[in-house]
């Protein structure tokens, strides 16, 4: 088939390939994001563009307001704490839940197959280890908590790989080290592990925010 025959891509593969670069920088907090400039770098439609971005401001990885292009967020150091300190809590009584089963979901350890075979590019196979902890325990009403705030967490992963801040090699350790606690079934240290693991990805990015913000 010719490049000129080539359907137009889906609204979620546009959904795809702009959470990609919100994650790895390439459109940096307060890049705003257009129907029309996304219409014409896909290849689509304006309509088809609009439900695109719209997923994204569903899924907290953009924001809109009223009559204004949909931008990416700029988080201030409040919105990180708050972000990370919710998930550790919501996270640590997860897989507590799955410690007492002694199973990690198999979603959970392909992410953690992937993370360790393309370091590079960590944060969507960080975020895809968590996502899959949480969705593998019994709650339904947990995972809806969970979803709440991933959107936003998910911006705050993506700069932390963007800007080097922590080593593919050290977040599939500490991945490990929650793993293998759930496998033994000791929910204390499934939690424990888990809450070090979110508290020290917030403690480098308020670092860095502070360095390049002059913020304490």
């Amino acid at each position: 088939m010719s490049a000129a025959a080539s359907p137009s891509p889906r609204p979620d593969a546009i959904q795809s390939a702009l959470r990609d670069a919100i994650l790895d920088g390439s459109e940096a907090p307060g890049s705003t994001l257009t129907e029309s400039a996304v219409a014409l770098r896909f290849g689509v439609t304006r309509p088809t563009a609009k439900l695109a971005l719209e997923r994204l401001v569903s899924d907290g990885l953009l924001r809109r307001e009223p009559y204004q292009a949909a931008r990416v967020p700029e988080l201030t150091p409040d919105d990180i704490r708050d972000l990370f300190d919710t998930r550790a809590m919501v996270e640590g009584a997860a897989v507590s839940t799955l410690a007492r089963s002694g199973a990690v979901p198999p979603a959970a350890v392909a992410a953690q197959r992937e993370l360790r075979a393309h370091p590079a590019s960590f944060a969507k196979d960080d975020i895809a280890f968590h996502r899959a902890l949480v969705a593998g325990q019994p709650s339904p009403r947990l995972a809806r908590m969970h979803e709440l705030v991933m959107g936003e967490v998910e911006l705050c992963i993506g700069q932390v790989q963007a800007n080097h801040l922590l080593d593919a090699s050290e977040v599939a350790a500490q991945h490990q080290q929650i793993m293998d606690a759930i496998t033994r079934g000791d929910p204390v240290d499934a939690a424990r592990f888990t809450r070090q693991h979110i508290e020290g990805a917030r403690d480098v990015l308020l670092g860095h925010f502070a360095t390049t913000h002059g913020d304490d």
